[in-house]
């Protein structure tokens, strides 16, 4: 996905036209001509021989499936390769690029719309969640009062009834440093109806960054899911209703260079104290690649916590360089986004060398400039001090960012409505535009 949406961003720039073909061979239970096994699927190995594989007779769904997607500014050579491609294999001309993945492109005169507005609406209507108040903050910020303190109120959710506060309103505000735990105490609810909402959900960030953190955060209690968690992802599914039509607007203006927002949030997760970091990469001023996730390690500092997200963006550089090294590929200099800037070169892209990483923990913008902080940063491990490197080089630069600026908060901790609007606006999502 992130290399699609950079791609729609760079065919923005240039006022490319992206064009589409579909293989008429994708679909289910194809005959094959060739042999193609593959292995027992978990659940149904047989104990006697678990080992074995399967050879398969017919197509399964996905393994002929191909849509191809390409741009270029030679009218001729964009015809030649479509009808070379559609000689040598059965495809179907689909013209300009509309549907994609369950990903809806509108490309207007000034700028190429993504969203998923029919993957969406198909979510909502599965759970039934049409009737339901829409919420303007994705993750539950509400203080949920004690069970015997109000009276309840019950609305259900396919086969699953919640207990609903007065405090669950559209018009309450997100509450800081809420947090929500494993809730050893809670109803227990139905975990596969519970993952199926979790998944729905998790879809729809290939389009929505601002889903990624509540989405985040309630795939963490997919094993053993109680009324709290199950309250949380209607919450969000709420949301997901009142901005049904939202998106990611790569327009024609803005920074054509490359910059990315890290941070994290320092022992976030009530459970085992580990840390959750975020990062999300600029391009024409608007999100291309984004991503959360839970730090492998529990951190003792700040500092250590900070360095190992501003890190985790250059964790790509590491894969990269084995795999260019395999194919004998000659390149330029690395950085945190190499595996990004590499298909950006062959492109066409014109950015600068030195991607910028904006930052708004002072201490580790100190670390990857002093090679001399021994107090707070001689517990931290080696293998972060890579990014002192790539500074030191000008292949990255660290650059302080203030809170009210800093984009990747979106991804970590839950944020005031007036500051979480704002940074949603930052990354680029919005309501579909209207057609010129």
């Amino acid at each position: 996905m992130d290399t699609m949406r950079m791609i729609l961003a760079l065919a923005t720039q240039r006022s490319w036209i992206v064009y589409q073909l579909d293989v008429n061979s994708a679909f289910l239970q194809a005959e094959l001509t060739e042999d193609v096994f593959m292995e027992q699927p978990r659940g149904y190995v047989k104990k006697e021989d678990p080992h074995k594989v399967y050879k398969l007779k017919k197509a399964l769904y996905g393994l002929k499936h191909d849509d191809l997607i390409y741009i270029g500014d030679n009218v001729m050579m964009i015809e030649e390769f479509k009808n070379s491609m559609m000689r040598e294999f059965k495809m179907s001309d689909l013209g300009k690029m509309k549907y994609f993945l369950k990903i809806e492109v509108l490309q207007l005169s000034d700028g190429i719309f993504i969203g998923q507005k029919k993957y969406a609406m198909d979510v909502l209507k599965r759970f039934g969640i049409e009737g339901s108040n829409a919420v303007l903050n994705p993750i539950v910020g509400m203080h949920i009062p004690p069970r015997n303190k109000y009276r309840k109120h019950k609305t259900r959710i396919a086969n699953t009834e919640l207990d609903q506060t007065p405090h669950e309103t559209a018009e309450t505000p997100i509450v800081p440093r809420f947090k929500i735990s494993r809730d050893k105490n809670g109803v227990e609810v139905d975990a596969t109806f519970y993952k199926h909402v979790v998944g729905s959900l998790m879809y729809l960030t290939a389009t929505r960054p601002d889903l990624m953190y509540a989405v985040s955060l309630i795939s963490r209690y997919m094993s053993q899911p109680t009324e709290l968690h199950l309250m949380a992802a209607k919450r969000v599914l709420r949301y997901v209703k009142g901005t049904v039509n939202f998106g990611i607007f790569y327009k024609k203006e803005g920074n054509k260079d490359l910059a990315a927002f890290t941070d994290s949030d320092y022992a976030g997760c009530l459970e085992d104290r580990k840390s959750t970091s975020g990062y999300a990469f600029i391009l024409n001023s608007r999100a291309v690649a984004w991503s959360l996730r839970k730090q492998p390690i529990v951190t003792l500092s700040t500092t250590e916590n900070e360095s190992i997200a501003a890190a985790a963006c250059a964790c790509q550089v590491v894969w990269m360089k084995i795999i260019l090294k395999k194919l004998s590929y000659e390149g330029g200099e690395c950085t945190t986004i190499l595996w990004m800037k590499i298909i950006l070169k062959k492109l066409s892209y014109e950015g600068g060398e030195c991607t910028t990483i904006f930052y708004d923990n002072s201490s580790t913008i100190k670390l990857s400039r002093n090679p001399v902080m021994h107090g707070r940063s001689k517990h931290i491990d080696v293998r972060f001090n890579f990014l002192r490197d790539l500074t030191k080089e000008g292949v990255v630069q660290l650059v302080l960012c203030g809170t009210q600026e800093q984009v990747a908060d979106v991804f970590t901790k839950p944020l005031k409505l007036d500051l979480f609007l704002k940074l949603r606006g930052l990354l680029g999502v919005c309501e579909t535009p209207e057609a010129n």
